[in-house]
């Protein structure tokens, strides 16, 4: 049986070798979730950019934890942990 990949395995690829594209696309998904508050598409959006980068280098970059940065986002913590 042939197995499927997920989009978010897919962008994950893309970003693994366009990583200077990670800062564009933040600001891209921050602006859409200001004009649709979609806050599940901001949230699935975050994770794939956590398992990129890896949530320590967030947590480094913006000056917090990484339990500060998994306890408000309980869907990031356990998608980021698996990487």
């Amino acid at each position: 049986m042939r197995k499927f990949r997920t989009l978010d395995e897919f962008e994950e690829e893309y970003f693994r070798k366009h990583s200077e594209e990670i800062d564009d696309y933040l600001t891209e998904i921050f602006q859409e979730y200001a004009e649709d508050n979609d806050s599940g598409a901001l949230l699935a959006s975050l994770c794939v950019v956590a398992r990129v980068r890896g949530i320590s280098e967030i947590a480094e970059q913006t000056g917090m934890t990484r339990r500060g940065l998994q306890k408000p986002y309980p869907a990031m913590a356990t998608r980021a942990l698996k990487t």
